[in-house]
């Protein structure tokens, strides 16, 4: 199997140069706020586990993470579709949470909520674990017709139209995960 040529630095900046800015970062970070402020309330006198879905969730994760004035407990997994490809595939699992969720209230962190596949993988194996409750927490969803039936986020931060996005841990080439900002790529 013969590996795409990686873009260069020059390449990506012009693309970062005519991306279309979706949310700013200082959008993103009253989102994130509002985001754990929620999840306070929600679980007051509880103490979640917040698993990140990555390598998107990542970013959301740590950063929702820091806003909680409470206890929480962190963990991951690692489940994808994408294998740096804009189009999803079969499901691939490269690492399990290590907590024991059974009987535990669990929040399932990640950056996007497009179609929902990987998600609602997501959620079925840690369903299996037997936790109290579980819910999900996306930094974006994304505004189309074609998620998997009944799936839903139960906290979302902002929507976006049916484009490519990056930023906030969601990539380009897996490139741009890190940017406090939500990009679209310029349609053609």
């Amino acid at each position: 199997m013969t590996k795409s040529k990686q873009p260069g630095p020059e390449q990506l900046r012009q693309i970062l140069e005519r991306a279309d800015c979706l949310a700013s970062a200082s959008k993103v970070s009253e989102t994130l706020d509002r985001m754990a402020g929620q999840i306070q309330e929600d679980y007051a006198g509880r103490i979640p586990v917040l698993v990140g879905v990555m390598v998107g969730g990542v970013m959301p994760l740590a950063w929702l993470a820091q806003r909680l004035e409470m206890p929480v407990q962190l963990d991951y997994l690692h489940a994808t579709r994408y294998r740096s490809g804009t189009r999803g595939g079969e499901l691939h699992w490269l690492a399990r949470p290590r907590e024991n969720l059974n009987d535990r209230d669990v929040i399932i962190v990640d950056d996007i909520l497009d179609e929902g596949v990987t998600l609602a993988a997501v959620k079925d194996a840690l369903l299996r674990e037997g936790p109290r409750s579980i819910r999900i927490a996306v930094l974006v969803n994304k505004m189309h017709d074609r998620k998997v039936a009944g799936l839903v986020a139960d906290y979302i931060g902002l929507e976006v139209p049916d484009r490519y996005v990056f930023g906030c841990g969601m990539d380009y080439q897996e490139y741009f995960r890190q940017l406090p900002a939500i990009y679209a790529l310029v349609e053609d």
